[in-house]
This record gives structure tokens, sequence and C-alpha cells, in this order.
């Protein structure tokens, strides 16, 4: 099968939540293909045991150009400050905002506090991700792409997860409102939507396999297994292309074929 290809030489692209799992999978990615990547993330390392090497530094290892930047998304100052450094190197191309959190819970038992953090961080983190990035395109007068990552979780609900729901059917509305403000103005924003993804520490497919196909699925994934990181980036890749160029307000569904019955 043949393998898609993308040039980003020149381009910069901010990746939110790239220091581990499909954050750290679109960072490397953007990376490998010429882009300068900055990583804005709590913190450098990878979010999980073991010893890996933070992305921004695996990147250069590779001859690429990257910068770590300590952000905390529920702060709208924080994304407009990431977006700020972007400038060292032209400003902001691709604006991937990817940090998320979860914390599971019931309709009957959710509390004040998880609500505040989910929707500052899962809501409020993509929106003034958006705004960021929009507002440094058009000072420069530059267009751009934003893709935001949501879930399948925007169209179908699972129990005791009504948090995760409904920031992640936010994110939904925020990216089409977003394209429909923007189309105009030569700022495409799109989404991807991943399904089940094995994302701690993940390599390839092979941890992918041990996982069971029923695991909180309700039901299995016809194509056999969890995706892993490396499945879900290249979604990220395509949307912020010109290959994508008539393509705005649009959530790409990676699951396996999960959500089509």
């Amino acid at each position: 099968m043949a393998n898609a290809t993308f040039d980003y030489d020149g381009e910069t692209v901010i990746v939110t939540g790239g220091s581990s799992g499909i954050g750290r999978a679109i960072a490397l990615a953007f990376g490998d293909a010429g882009a300068t990547v900055v990583n804005a993330d709590l913190q450098p390392d990878h979010h999980g045991d073991g010893d890996v090497t933070p992305t921004h530094e695996a990147i250069e290892a590779e001859g690429g150009r990257a910068l770590f930047v300590e952000t905390d998304v529920a702060d709208r100052s924080a994304i407009e400050s990431v977006v700020d450094a972007a400038r060292e190197f032209g400003g902001v191309d691709v604006m991937v905002n990817n940090a998320g959190t979860h914390v599971p819970g019931s309709v009957l038992d959710v509390g004040q506090d998880e609500y505040d953090l989910m929707e500052s961080v899962n809501v409020g983190g993509v929106l003034f991700g958006c705004q960021a990035a929009a507002a440094d395109m058009l000072d420069r007068g530059e267009e751009g792409s934003i893709v935001n990552t949501a879930s399948i979780r925007t169209d179908t609900a699972l129990g005791d997860q009504i948090l995760y729901n409904l920031t992640k059917g936010a994110v939904k509305m925020i990216t089409r409102t977003a394209a429909l403000e923007l189309a105009d103005r030569g700022i495409r924003v799109n989404g991807i939507s991943p399904g089940r993804t094995v994302t701690a520490l993940a390599e390839g497919t092979e941890k992918a396999e041990e996982w069971s196909e029923s695991d909180d699925l309700v039901k299995p994934i016809p194509m056999g297994r969890p995706a892993a990181p490396d499945e879900i980036a290249p979604g990220a890749l395509f949307l912020a292309s010109d290959a994508a160029g008539y393509v705005t307000g649009e959530l790409l569904t990676i699951d396996g074929a999960w959500s089509i019955y």
C-alpha cells in the first residue's frame, strides 16, 4: 500500500498536549514532515512510566527544529503566550488543539470542581486555542489551519462519562462555528475524532492487540483492535495540508469503523 507524505518545511506548528499519547504522535509526525514544532504542555516528559525522550528532543534528534513551552491550556493567557512564542519562528501556521483531560463521573454525582476542570481544559483550551491562533494568523495576514482533537464521544454517549461526553460535544461545535466564521478569512478549522486508542507508551499496534475488543466499548471494534497514536496522527496532517484545502468545519472520525453500526 502506498504511503501518504506531507511537506511542512517552513511551517510552524503548535501542538497542545504534545508530550504524550496522540499529541506526541501528532507532534512527531509534523516534525518528520519538516515543520518547526512547538510542544505546549504542562511538562516536557512523557506522561507515564518509562524512559522516553521528550517530544521536542526527539524531533531535534532527527534533525528537526522544536521547542517546548510549559503551558496550562486552562489558562487563556498561557495559550496566548505560546502563540506569541511561535513568532520566533515566523508565527503559527498550524494550531493543533489536542490537550485534554478526563474525569469519570455520573450525571448523579459529578461535582462543581470536576466540571470546572473539564470545562476549562477540554472546552476552554480548544476555544481559546482557536482564538489565539486565528488572531495571530489574521494579524500577520497569513492563511492557516486549525485542527482540534475531539472524540467519537462527540456523537455517542458512554455512561459514567458525562463530563467527557459533553466537553467533546462542545469541541465539535467550536470547530464548526469557528470554521463558519473564519472561512472567508483564509483559516480552515477541522477536527479529528479518535476512537479507542492505546496512548500509554504505545509503540505501534503491538500493545494495542493486548486490549479486549469489548473494553468499555459495549460493542466490538470491527477492525478488531484499538488504534495506536501514530495511526491517528496522519489525520491531523491531512486536515492541515493543502490536500484538504477545500475542507473546513469537518470532523474526521478515526475509529476502526466502531461508530458506523
